[in-house]
């Protein structure tokens, strides 16, 4: 047991009284959005935890490069990419930001529960003692080589009886907590902060990216009944699972559209770029009988004048498409089935990324996990671009609602051991995360 791990850093609850203009980073393996947006404080909302509203400033995405599977494998071209993404959405917002909140798809996001117990020496629970028993949650051990993305508290037991949301009050002899603790590969995170850094931009926290398309995308009663939402990104799939409000499961597999994009300009033996047109204007995964007399054409591999472009029938490209969003799919529900949380979200799906708006994808998942399954799609963030309406946006605009929400993380034990030093600023935070993490 280790009574210290190593975390990504993380932010300071946002004051529920006072504004702030926040920027984020989705960083992608098809594409890196930056967004700006100014969060107001407002009386109520008609979603749970929204204590601010969101006004989009200004947005900038680009094509990534130096991107493979969510995580960085040329540091030059992934810096280069971000800078022209950031440098895009400061122009439109007419500010600049010194530091970003940030996805993370790749490093092979896990899940793991940590319980503890504590006496409690009155008999109400006491602000003290929910202090004390998430201490004692917190000294947990990770797997070697990962680090700690979120530690969310999902749910407290007293004298055994479990499923309390706010203990405090209450009265008891023993009170117990579950920690949800979400962790990715070290390495990855490590580079991913560094080349952001090399921007010249600090880290306020990274975000697993499933967990940030379920906050801008979820309903509050999908969140409280169970839901599933799989984020079919690029080069990453990922998952995670709402029960009562709380995110209680998150994973991924390093297979999404990218893997479908090389599949059809194979199967074609057309150019990366026009496999990803044509499956972008013209895939899906459910065949109708008109898709045989749908005729596509397929441009060469090679610019000789003598290789000349190809006249396929759709369904050919249907074809090469459905096998292997079918394997993507049956991939999460085995994970799912595996993690023991595939009956426990309830039979509700929401789909979001790009890949999940092929035509029949839906249906498709519906037909494989079962259930209800919709398209999600941003809630309540006010002056977003049209074109940042859709699936494709969930996990950027995910990250503008995140500051809402740090507060909920515990710490504790990390905390304690910076306060020793003089280390208490955000950058001599990042710079002590990097000295140890090196």
């Amino acid at each position: 047991m280790r009574s210290y791990f190593e975390i990504a850093p993380k932010m300071r609850p946002l004051a529920p009284r006072r504004s702030g203009v926040v920027g984020v980073l989705d960083v992608g393996t098809s594409k890196i959005v930056c967004m700006i947006a100014r969060l107001k404080p407002r009386e109520s909302s008609s979603l749970r935890r929204r204590t601010h509203s969101i006004d989009v400033l200004g947005i900038g995405h680009t094509s990534a490069h130096g991107i493979k599977g969510g995580a960085v494998i040329d540091m030059e071209r992934a810096e280069y990419a971000i800078r022209r993404a950031v440098d895009a959405a400061e122009r439109m917002a007419g500010v600049q930001i010194a530091s970003v909140v940030v996805s993370m798809a790749g490093g092979r996001l896990s899940s793991e529960h940590f319980a503890a117990e504590v006496d409690l020496p009155e008999p109400a629970v006491a602000e003290g003692d929910i202090r004390r028993v998430l201490d004692a949650a917190s000294t947990f051990a990770v797997g070697e080589g990962r680090t700690i993305l979120h530690a969310l508290p999902v749910g407290y037991a007293l004298d055994g009886v479990s499923g309390i949301g706010e203990p405090r009050g209450m009265l008891g002899r023993r009170l117990g907590v579950d920690l949800h603790v979400i962790t990715a590969d070290g390495a990855a995170v490590r580079n991913l902060l560094l080349c952001i850094e090399r921007c010249h931009l600090g880290v306020e926290a990274m975000v697993a990216a499933p967990y940030a398309a379920a906050l801008s995308t979820l309903a509050d009663d999908e969140a409280e009944l169970g839901v599933t939402l799989i984020d079919f990104g690029a080069g990453t799939t990922t998952v995670s699972v709402v029960e009562n409000g709380h995110c209680v499961h998150v994973d991924g597999i390093a297979v999404g559209g990218q893997h479908v994009t090389n599949d059809v300009a194979r199967g074609l033996s057309t150019r990366l770029a026009d496999a990803e047109r044509l499956k972008s204007l013209h895939g899906g995964v459910l065949a109708i009988s008109a898709d045989e007399r749908e005729m596509l054409t397929v441009p060469p591999i090679a610019d000789d004048h003598h290789d000349l472009p190809r006249v396929i029938p759709k369904s050919q490209l249907l074809r090469i498409i459905r096998p292997r969003v079918e394997e993507v799919i049956e991939l999460v529900r085995d994970r799912l089935v595996a993690s023991g949380h595939s009956a426990g979200a309830g039979r509700r799906i929401v789909l979001t990324g790009g890949s999940a708006q092929l035509t029949g994808h839906a249906e498709l998942v519906g037909k494989v996990l079962g259930g209800q399954v919709r398209i999600g799609r941003p809630l309540g963030i006010s002056k977003l671009p049209e074109a940042a309406r859709g699936a494709t946006f969930a996990v950027a605009t995910g990250l503008l609602v995140y500051p809402q929400v740090a507060g909920l993380e515990h710490f504790e034990a990390r905390r304690r051991r910076l306060s020793h030093g003089e280390e208490s600023g955000y950058f001599s935070r990042v710079g002590h995360w990097l000295r140890e993490a090196f």
